[in-house]
């Protein structure tokens, strides 16, 4: 068994706190992502896990044993790191093979081990060559490979490919992806900043701010039923636009109003009727919005035009702050200073109270 439990789990540098006690479970065979905003504690947390640092307080279990005060070498993980940290005098089978002698493994078991990692990573042509003779995305590969001949019960990666190019990153990220799918009972734990790696990887991501878990959830429950302002901006790209509103009246739907706004229009949300009045946040994805000739939920000028082939983003001055963003076809007749309308659904919108907890949404918008 490979699961992982943290149960408030702590992390302080003399009185500075930087994990506000972490309550996490993993399921055996799962890919977790932990994203987050730099200096949030996703890697402190994943060192954490490996045996790098201590746990302050709180307890984390692997296979159901509390590994707390147990090395590194003990825990039954493997670490991938952001740099690839390979000997320069090694070959590429040596690299591969050295914990294996340092286990002292049989010379038939480390050679198939390491052939067996190799054949799988595509890099069998390169197991004589050194690190040097390599491309990045190779010696990635290699990292990686010295990773699984340890057979691990949990793989840990530590933004594995924010060294490489955009290229690399894309067709490492499809390696990484294959690999876990060929090892479907070891558990990986993955750190990025990269939402789009969180999001085409993870069976599940947990969300980090400041030390403390926002959200957990699949990728399309973070995209579609964000709990709060802060995993709303953070899931998707371009990031979601939010602008004031005001709780015109309570009630399942509610009806709000927004600077932009005409009138006052109903959202798909249980609003109680304490929050009758009260500030709060509407929000909408550059992706729902679509031009209009009718009024629409915004009107303003064309600022920024970004042509990407496919897409066409807006960037849309309403005169009320921020602008907003409109992810339209490409084929799209906008031009730069042209005044425009943008509509949504409205079951694709999102609505948050002043403490910036979502607001709970109607079945009816979440079916949607």
């Amino acid at each position: 068994m490979a699961s992982l439990k943290l149960t408030n789990v702590v992390k302080s540098y003399g009185a500075v706190k930087v994990l506000h006690g972490i309550d996490l479970d993993i399921r055996t065979g799962e890919f977790v992502v932990f994203v987050g905003p730099s200096g949030c504690g996703k890697s402190t947390l994943l060192r954490m896990i490996a045996g790098l640092e201590d746990i302050s307080s709180g307890t984390l279990e692997i296979g159901g044993q509390v590994v707390n005060d147990l090395p590194p070498a003990r825990r039954g993980i493997a670490m991938v790191f952001q740099s690839y940290a390979l000997y320069p005098h090694m070959t590429v089978y040596d690299n591969m093979a050295f914990s294996l002698k340092l286990q002292g493994a049989p010379a038939e078991e480390l050679d198939r081990r390491v052939r067996e990692a190799a054949e799988m990573l595509q890099i069998t042509q390169y197991l004589a060559r050194l690190p040097k003779q390599l491309s990045g995305g190779q010696r990635q590969r290699v990292a990686i490979g010295r990773a699984i001949v340890r057979n691990p019960k949990v793989f840990l990666f530590d933004e594995p490919l924010s060294n490489l190019d955009a290229a690399l990153r894309v067709a490492t990220r499809i390696e990484i992806a294959k690999l876990h799918e060929r090892m479907a009972n070891t558990t990986m734990i993955y750190v990025t900043h990269d939402q789009v790696e969180a999001m085409t990887l993870a069976d599940r991501i947990v969300v980090l701010n400041g030390g403390r878990i926002e959200q957990v959830g699949t990728p399309m429950e973070l995209y579609h039923t964000p709990d709060n302002l802060f995993v709303a901006r953070f899931i998707g790209s371009p990031a979601m636009n939010v602008v004031p509103a005001k709780i015109e009246s309570a009630g399942s739907p509610a009806r709000i109003s927004t600077p932009g706004s005409a009138a006052p229009f109903e959202v798909p949300a249980v609003v109680p009727a304490a929050a009758a009045g009260a500030p709060a946040s509407f929000g909408v994805r550059p992706e729902d919005l679509s031009l209009t000739d009718g009024t629409g939920l915004f009107r303003g000028r064309v600022t920024i035009v970004e042509r990407l082939g496919e897409n066409t983003l807006l960037y849309v001055d309403t005169g009320a702050g921020e602008p907003i963003v409109a992810k339209v076809p490409g084929t799209a007749p906008v031009e730069r200073g042209a005044t425009v309308a943008l509509t949504a659904p409205v079951e694709r919108t999102h609505l948050f109270g002043a403490d910036g907890r979502a607001f709970q949404r109607l079945r009816t918008a979440l079916a949607a």
